[in-house]
């Protein structure tokens, strides 16, 4: 009851009275205590949206916060309805209306035409006619529903001689004289390297649908696929290698080593190609090659026949990239990442305070404010505008850097951050001569992002083999999404078309960024 309705002598009103304006003043207090839990929601809310954001919290986690925070706004919002009684039902007002949904033209309509009890006018007039009509389109989601692809081949004989039978060829099949259509198995592929759901929770879930199907199947399933579609990687990797400039970065992709009877730490190494900021011509896309450890010469053995910058973090095995005896190619130019450079100061100035960490903080803001502001231009433009705003900028950082350096102990954790940013100056100076290169390597850690979340779902590989196939697999799901193509439909179309005989000599119609869609 609020404080209002405690003030008032209800003991003078009727007993009938009396019971409905407690019922009422509980009502309200009721709603007023959902209203506060709502201004407390959104506030958290709002908070999480546009209030600083902790380095230490990934984005996943802080999509989790996201989810919550809505789940539970959208929870409240529900309850004010019902709290309200009869007519005075407020229209619902979403507070997250960043993404609304939205219902494409290419979906299936299925109508319900609702018509009233009677069509006869009140007055006696007799029937009604239309005049018009009231349309709402909602979304409806059927849970994926198996089903049997039945192929009858009819056998023809003569009549009048026995000298043979006519009956059609089996179509082509990827599988051959197995369970699978082509679009199973990419249905397992996505829902494997894009969805990250491990094969065993796969199996479960066919289970729910009264399809018994062990995860060893899957998986046979699985490395079919990943050898056919072996070609169509490769090819990938040599069109992105055809760049003048490329992202590089790995991650940990932990195997199972059956010898010792645990995982041991194998590497995906992540080559990309995103010239979309400046307008390059060429399409992005991401190949993952697999590796059983992290030392140079693996990325030396990638990177064979590519001739160019590569933006890259500051790990020491891309040195031998930089030198004349680098195998498989001239020596790269490196360009290094001011992302990284800002995390070693963001580190030194959540832990002690530094104020000269918070000065560097602040002068890298000011050359990445100018990134801001030609984004989206071009490459020359980007140039010009780095030439003119940009490089005073940085050298004067460089000044301060070394002057720094003289000051602080090179042993202390100030000291070691400042001497990773001066061993990398040459390269973090790269794109002060080059507009098509990046201030960050950002582009390419995104697209290590699912990695890492499949990584977390599915626990590791179970040998070298799986990390190779499932870089493969990666590789062409990443590069169907940083295009706007679906991997399903993608993947499923790829299949067909190398179990029917895709000619090898037109191996690019099958690049995800060359895809189609029939529908």
């Amino acid at each position: 009851m609020t404080a209002a309705a405690k003030e008032l002598d209800l003991s003078v009103l009727p007993p009938e009275y009396r019971a409905a304006f407690e019922a009422q003043a509980a009502r309200v207090a009721e709603l007023e205590e959902t209203n506060q839990r709502q201004e407390h929601l959104i506030a958290e809310l709002h908070h999480a949206l546009y209030g600083k954001k902790s380095e230490k919290l990934n984005g996943d986690d802080r999509q989790l916060a996201f989810e919550d925070l809505e789940v539970a706004l959208a929870e409240v919002e529900e309850k004010k309805s019902e709290q309200v009684p009869g007519d005075k039902k407020p229209k619902r007002k979403r507070v997250a209306k960043r993404n609304r949904g939205n219902l494409p033209e290419g979906l299936p309509r299925i109508e319900q035409v609702i018509e009233p009890d009677s069509l006869e006018c009140p007055c006696g007039c007799g029937l009604m006619h239309r005049i018009g009509e009231d349309r709402n389109e909602r979304l409806d989601i059927v849970p994926a529903q198996c089903r049997v692809i039945v192929t009858v081949r009819p056998k023809y004989a003569c009549r009048a001689c026995t000298d043979g039978i006519t009956q059609a060829p089996t179509p082509p099949w990827l599988i051959e004289g197995g369970l699978p259509t082509e679009g199973a198995i990419a249905h397992v592929l996505v829902s494997k390297y894009a969805d990250h759901l491990p094969l065993y929770r796969q199996s479960q879930i066919l289970a729910r649908s009264g399809v018994d199907i062990d995860r060893s199947t899957l998986a046979d399933w699985v490395g079919v696929a990943a050898f056919h579609l072996r070609p169509v990687v490769d090819r990938l990797a040599e069109h992105l290698k055809t760049s003048t400039k490329l992202f590089m970065d790995e991650t940990t992709a932990p195997v199972l080593d059956p010898g010792r009877g645990r995982t041991k730490t194998g590497f995906l190494w992540a080559l990309a190609r995103d010239d979309r900021s400046w307008g390059g011509d060429d399409p992005p896309g991401v190949v993952y090659f697999y590796a059983p450890g992290r030392h140079g010469e693996h990325a030396e053995t990638f990177l064979t026949g590519f001739n160019g910058t590569l933006q890259i973090d500051g790990y020491p095995g891309y040195n031998r990239l930089t030198k004349p005896s680098r195998k498989g190619g001239d020596p790269v130019i490196v360009a290094h990442c001011w992302a990284h450079a800002r995390r070693k100061l963001k580190e030194i100035f959540d832990r002690d305070g530094s104020e000269i960490a918070a000065e560097g903080l602040r002068r890298i803001a000011e050359i990445y404010a100018v990134e801001k502001d030609i984004r989206g231009t071009s490459n020359g433009q980007r140039l010009s505008a780095r030439r003119a705003r940009s490089a005073p900028l940085v050298a004067a950082f460089g000044d301060w850097l070394q002057a720094q350096r003289l000051r602080i102990s090179a042993k202390s954790r100030l000291g070691e951050k400042l001497a990773y940013i001066h061993r990398h100056w040459d390269g973090l100076q790269t794109f002060l001569t080059d507009g098509r290169v990046e201030i960050d390597s950002n582009s390419v850690e995104n697209l290590v992002r699912p990695i890492a979340l499949n990584r977390k779902n599915a626990l590791f590989a179970g040998h070298d083999e799986g990390g190779r196939a499932w870089g493969r697999i990666a590789s062409l799901i990443e590069t169907c999404k940083v295009n706007g193509v679906e991997p399903f439909a993608y993947l499923k179309s790829t299949l067909e078309a190398i179990a029917a005989g895709h000619p090898k000599t037109r191996i690019d119609d099958l690049l995800p960024w060359n895809f189609q869609s029939s529908s």
